[in-house]
């Protein structure tokens, strides 16, 4: 039997950082991983779909080029081109995995828990005290008729092909920045969502300013409408759908199934008795499960979907920090959105008095020398003690913009101290110092 003093099992940002984490600690740890160093962040999820965003939106700057001054006399589409840009960036990334685990033993192979200290891969033994699951997530699929003939966001960030036409049932955050990206590249894009509105984690006056600003670039978008079916007929693919107690249907050459990850639990685990939230495997504040010794963090605990939370509960595992819930959250599209704490909704429902302040990506200076004032802040406070309990941001860099919000709001700052740092003028980070001030 081979003997660590932990074992994670999973590569991706949560698993990787916290095996070299707990290995600079002077930890002999082990990491067992089925397919790519990297999980799915970086081979299949946030690293190719950024690369390929980078790639829309200079295919929208060079469309636009003309307004800046610039002729631009021939502009086309390479996307076999994109695709092996994007290539090139995770093989890069993927060997700084590789050099982050230097001190890290790496098993490949599909883990199987024995007992709640003991695991075994391709028929070796390894034992640890303490085992961490990091084992993430896979896309998750409508139970419909003719479910298998969409396809899913790996199959789309594999693919060197660029489609005619795609319908992307789910407007959540993956389903928004493929309509992104691919609407960039002039590919006819419509949205299939079933809740009344696109990205319903997000504040509704942010989402809607995203929907109206893609639907200017040419998304067409189905709100409040429930997949029932998807068929093939003749070359394309059909979905049908329900919307507002009507049928209807819609036709593309491909169909992108976007509605969300269902968590991977490891095999043998189940046997164990490990506990359940969902789909997902109940953790505490410590993300301790059910079984004393047995950790998960990341997807599989289905807290928080987003890379930096697997890194954040990573830490937590380890003892090393306690879990926070200001937990920013992006969403790559064009224009960008961000949010971090409580949507006006959230506090509603909390009982909580509140605030609220707007400016717009349209009075900004650096903006509007961008050409790109499509945008607004959103603040939310305590009304009686003034403290920052949410930020919503749609306009350009917003998932930069984010990060000096979930300072504030950790630092526990009100809007008025957070709007007396002096800010660097044209900047668009004045847009969240005027919101501040307009509480």
């Amino acid at each position: 039997m081979n003997n660590f003093d932990l074992i994670v099992i999973g590569s991706g940002p949560g698993g990787y950082t916290t095996a070299a984490t707990a290995a600079a600690k002077g930890l002999n740890v082990a990491i067992v991983e089925r397919d790519l160093l990297g999980g799915t962040c970086l081979n299949r999820g946030c690293i190719p779909t950024k690369a390929l965003c980078r790639s829309a939106e200079v295919a929208l700057t060079v469309k636009e080029a003309g307004d800046f001054g610039v002729d631009t006399n021939c502009c086309s589409i390479n996307y076999a081109s994109m695709a092996s840009r994007k290539d090139r960036i995770v093989e890069e990334l993927r060997q700084g995995v590789e050099t982050e685990l230097r001190n890290v033993t790496v098993i490949h192979g599909e883990a199987l828990f024995e007992s709640a200290d003991t695991i075994s891969v391709n028929g070796d033994t390894y034992h640890a005290p303490r085992i961490i699951v990091a084992t993430g997530s896979i896309p998750a699929s409508l139970n419909v008729d003719g479910a298998e003939l969409a396809v899913n966001s790996d199959f789309m960030l594999s693919s060197s092909i660029l489609p005619q036409s795609l319908i992307i049932i789910g407007g959540g955050v993956i389903g928004m920045e493929f309509a992104s990206i691919y609407s960039a590249l002039d590919v006819d894009v419509t949205v299939i969502e079933y809740c009344k509105e696109i990205l319903p984690p997000f504040d509704p006056d942010i989402a809607k300013r995203l929907r109206m600003s893609m639907k200017r670039r040419g998304v067409k978008f189905i709100t409040s409408a429930q997949v029932t079916s998807i068929v093939n007929k003749d070359t394309e693919t059909t979905v049908e759908y329900e919307c507002k107690g009507k049928t209807a249907s819609v036709s593309s050459q491909t169909v992108l199934m976007a509605v969300g990850r269902t968590p991977v639990i490891p095999h043998g685990l189940t046997e164990l008795g490990i506990k359940r939230n969902k789909q997902a495997i109940a953790v505490d504040e410590n993300m301790q499960t059910s079984i004393p010794g047995i950790y998960a963090i990341g997807d599989v605990n289905g807290l928080c979907m987003l890379a930096h939370a697997a890194e954040v509960q990573g830490r937590v595992a380890l003892g090393m920090e306690r879990l926070s819930n200001i937990i920013p959250s992006a969403v790559f599209t064009v224009p960008e959105c961000a949010m971090a704490g409580l949507t006006e909704q959230q506090c509603i429902d909390c009982g909580i008095p509140y605030a609220t302040a707007q400016s717009t990506f349209r009075s900004n200076g650096k903006a509007v020398t961008m050409g790109q004032t499509d945008g607004m802040v959103k603040v939310i406070v305590n009304a009686d003690t003034h403290a920052i309990l949410g930020v919503h941001i749609c306009g350009a860099h917003a998932a930069d913009l984010i990060q000096e919000a979930v300072t504030a709001m950790n630092a526990g700052l009100t809007a008025t101290q957070a709007a007396g740092a002096v800010h660097g003028h044209p900047t668009l980070s004045e847009t969240l110092m005027n919101a501040f001030r307009m509480i």
